[in-house]
């Protein structure tokens, strides 16, 4: 089982982000990382074991950010690592995503995305979805993107997405698993 946070608001996101991880973290203790937009790009932290090895590896650096989303882990796919720590991103690390579900047929479209020059880092179904938003990203809205990667995924999973050309959106999409979006 893993959990999923994001924030989009005007307080800095990665305190919110590690409180709320902490919060969910009996969800997950093979991983946790985040992702935030900092100063127009997205910075990705992430570490294998318990929510303190993040703690431990974001002590010493300020993230600046409004916008992130995080992820705490129970490993499906791919054994637990730094590498298949979520959140995930595309090649050019423009998209992130965290994910709670499972995608049944990731490994036919991890073999679609590779014939077509996709280089995979993790062995994770969620990097996948990655990038496939960032093939379905060639007209610069996330929703769409969005919407076009969900009619190819088969599977149930929670999804957050952000990227850096929409600093003030994040995406959330469902199917068959649980997400709460909270407004305040």
């Amino acid at each position: 089982m893993c959990g999923i946070v994001g924030y989009v608001g005007d307080k800095e996101a990665t305190p919110i982000l590690v409180n709320a991880l902490k919060k969910l973290e009996y969800r997950g203790y093979d991983s946790a990382g985040i992702a935030v937009l900092s100063d127009e790009s997205l910075v990705v932290r992430k570490a294998k074991g318990a929510l303190k090895f993040l703690e431990r590896l974001i002590a010493t650096e300020i993230i600046r950010g409004t916008m992130g989303i995080g992820h705490t882990r129970w490993a499906t796919h791919g054994e637990p690592s730094d590498v298949n720590s979520h959140p995930h991103t595309d090649v050019a690390g423009k998209i992130a995503v965290v994910h709670n579900g499972i995608i049944e047929n990731h490994a036919k479209l991890k073999e679609w995305l590779s014939s077509r020059g996709v280089t995979f880092r993790s062995q994770t179904d969620t990097e996948v979805i990655a990038h496939l938003i960032d093939f379905h990203y060639d007209d610069g809205d996330i929703v769409k993107a969005v919407i076009e990667t969900l009619k190819r995924l088969e599977g149930s999973y929670a999804l957050a997405v952000i990227c850096e050309s929409e600093p003030d959106r994040i995406v959330a999409v469902r199917k068959d698993s649980p997400l709460v979006v909270g407004s305040g």
